[in-house]
């Protein structure tokens, strides 16, 4: 058996395409600031594809670039500035951020209805109880992929190894409210390939390179490997590449999850304008 590969860019131009329909009939324009606090390389290749991706739908990308040294209190106030900017329809900050930033802080700080990321606890707490209103990019943009490839997710034991914020626990929010049996593994987990062996669905999500072999893997399981990581010059996942001769799907490192994560996030920066423009409503308005 070898792996048939999951076109994430495929996938991330037709949704792509779908955003650009919107934004011209949504009639409002639409901005995404981006916060960059220093000049860490990978943070900044990945601002400048979600500013290209911006362009190329017809969201203005606002530009942020401050510098490593600034304090909690001027990374606040630019995002209090940008909450009341009616340009601004959407504000991601870049994380990581600078050791003497409380990112906690500064995620409570970007206004719900402006938190494209999905990580505000208003938008958190919505998808815990069901009524999401923004989801992390991520994990929506790892949904789509399954509804593409026609995973059958009710009923299905789905494993997701890694517990953060921005991927493990959304992640297995979303494929509980699909009806799968979700389970969160990580880093303590006993015995880490027998849970993940009896996955139907495994979501691979650690930022360690070759964290699941092909023998924790169920033959035939759809693997969807979130880990970016460069070995000797060379991007791989977080899932060995002899993986492929047992799984029945799964996501290439690089081609896989990273273009949907983009793509996600752009159709929640439209989900922010529609909201912002009474189109839709925000069922909860507050910190």
């Amino acid at each position: 058996m070898t792996a048939v590969l999951m076109d994430g860019k495929a996938l991330a131009a037709k949704v792509r395409a779908e955003v650009a329909r919107e934004v011209e009939e949504i009639g409002v324009s639409i901005g995404l600031a981006t916060v960059l606090v220093g000049e860490d390389p990978a943070s900044a290749v990945y601002i400048r594809r979600k500013q290209e991706a911006c362009r190329e739908v017809g969201i203005e990308p606002i530009d942020h670039k401050l510098d490593e040294s600034l304090s909690e209190e001027g990374l606040l106030a630019v995002i209090e500035e940008l909450n009341a900017d009616d340009r601004v329809t959407g504000i991601l900050v870049q994380l990581p951020l600078p050791e003497q930033i409380d990112e906690d802080r500064i995620i409570r700080a970007v206004h719900p209805i402006k938190d494209v990321d999905g990580f505000h606890p208003t938008n958190a707490g919505q998808l815990f109880q069901g009524n999401p209103t923004f989801a992390a990019a991520t994990p929506s943009g790892i949904m789509e992929l399954l509804r593409e490839y026609d995973v059958a997710l009710k009923g299905a034991r789905a494993v997701v190894v890694g517990r953060s914020n921005i991927v493990g626990k959304p992640m297995a929010l979303l494929l509980l409210a699909e009806h799968a049996t979700a389970t969160i593994a990580h880093s303590r987990t006993q015995d880490l390939g027998a849970v993940t062996k009896d996955a139907d669905v495994l979501v691979v999500a650690v930022g360690r390179p070759e964290t699941v072999t092909a023998g924790m893997v169920k033959a035939g399981a759809t693997v969807i490997d979130v880990g970016i990581n460069r070995v000797n010059g060379t991007l791989v996942g977080d899932v060995s590449v002899d993986v492929r001769d047992q799984a029945g799907l799964l996501t290439p490192v690089p081609g896989g999850v990273g273009p949907m994560t983009i793509a996600a996030l752009l159709r929640n920066t439209v989900r922010a304008a529609r909201y912002q423009a009474g189109q839709l409503a925000f069922p909860l308005d507050g910190r």
